[in-house]
This record gives structure tokens, sequence and C-alpha cells, in this order.
């Protein structure tokens, strides 16, 4: 299914799942990646979640400064793609909603 697939990158994502504090996400992540591919990353994800709560192109493209051409990439994904950013978002979504209502 995933043109990339391999034991490489099966063995990557396995040591993502084994990370257990933001903080050794930090630490993995500013070994692994550049401080451009991390802020990259990042902001698609920031651009996935603002386009799920239907904020359009424009505003998006001026508040955290994607391209047009990004923000549809993302897009395609979000409504398209594998589920990725799918889940992701739903499950921030649950987890803040189960924190609203352990403080109710």
């Amino acid at each position: 299914m995933y043109p990339y697939a391999s034991d490489a990158v099966d063995s990557l994502y396995d040591a993502v799942l084994r990370l257990k504090t933001r903080e050794e996400c930090y630490a993995f992540f500013d070994d692994l990646c550049t401080i451009k591919e991390i802020r990259d990353m990042s902001l698609r994800f920031e651009g996935a979640k603002m386009l799920d709560e239907g904020i359009n192109y424009v505003k998006i493209s001026e508040k955290i400064g994607l391209s047009a051409a990004t923000i549809s990439r993302i897009s395609r994904c979000l409504n398209y793609g594998a589920g990725g950013y799918r889940a992701a978002i739903d499950r921030a979504k649950d987890e803040e909603n189960e924190g609203s209502a352990d403080n109710s």
C-alpha cells in the first residue's frame, strides 16, 4: 500500500512509537531532522487542524505562511488520503474532550 515501505521505515516508525515524552520527541527529531524539516512538518499539521476547523486557505496562509499549493495538498490528504491526519486530529480532539469531561 505504501510504496516507500521497507524494514528501515518500519524501524523508524517503531522508534517513534516507543518515545514516551514530548522531551524524548524533541531530542529524537532534533537528531533526525533539520530545523526546517521539523518546522515544515509542524506547519503542515497545523494547516490540517485549521482546515478541519473550517478555516479558509487565505486565513491559513496569512496566519502560518503556508502556500496555497501546500494547503491544497494537505486538504487532499485530509479528505482523500491515507487517514493519517484524520487519525491524529480526531485523537487530539478525543483527548481534549476527555480532559474537559474530567474537569466537569
